[in-house]
């Protein structure tokens, strides 16, 4: 049996990221959870900013950002990351991350993470607690052992999600996209 509850943001899981902003002047990483894909042609996805992020305003300024996906070894520079702020703290050399020159925009990446996703902003959304930034994916960078021929293979177990203010491990493959229209009836 089902019970109502009063409505909050219980989609989940959620891919927790690391989105690095700025340029060579002044850069920022934060931890989002608030991201998706939002379109395929052009490849594009949304990320929502707190206003008062010091990311928020280099990502106005700059229009670009990339999306760091993060492993289980990156746990607590991606907790880090969203408990300390940019204005007063250069997160790069306090959690030991490269910064990553880019192909197609001038934020960086994070060296250390295993794929990372330059993107460019198409559209802001104004919302009541946070801004909606929906861009364009113009580059990826990502660990060679992630590339299978010209494909990307994302392994099982590899990235971290976000549930109810809880990290979590992505698992096992259970099904792929189209299995059941694939069985004999």
């Amino acid at each position: 049996m089902k019970k109502q509850m009063r409505p909050t943001t219980v989609l989940a899981p959620v891919s927790a990221v690391l989105v690095s902003c700025g340029d060579e002047k002044a850069s920022d990483i934060v931890t989002i959870a608030w991201a998706g894909t939002v379109n395929s042609e052009p490849p594009m996805l949304s990320i929502s900013v707190r206003r008062s992020r010091y990311s928020y305003e280099l990502i106005c300024k700059t229009g670009e950002f990339v999306v760091n996906l993060c492993d289980l070894s990156q746990l607590e520079i991606l907790d880090g990351c969203g408990v300390v702020s940019g204005r007063d703290v250069d997160k790069f050399a306090k959690f030991a991350l490269t910064r990553q020159k880019c192909t197609h925009v001038q934020a960086p990446a994070i060296e250390q993470c295993p794929l990372s996703i330059e993107c460019v902003v198409r559209k802001t959304v104004e919302l009541e607690t946070h801004v909606m930034f929906i861009a364009e994916i113009v580059g990826l960078t990502v660990r060679e052992e992630w590339i299978s021929g010209e494909k990307l293979q994302i392994p099982d177990g590899s990235l971290m999600a976000y549930v109810q203010n809880r990290y979590v491990e992505t698992g096992k493959t259970v099904g792929t996209y189209g299995f059941t229209a694939k069985r004999k009836n």
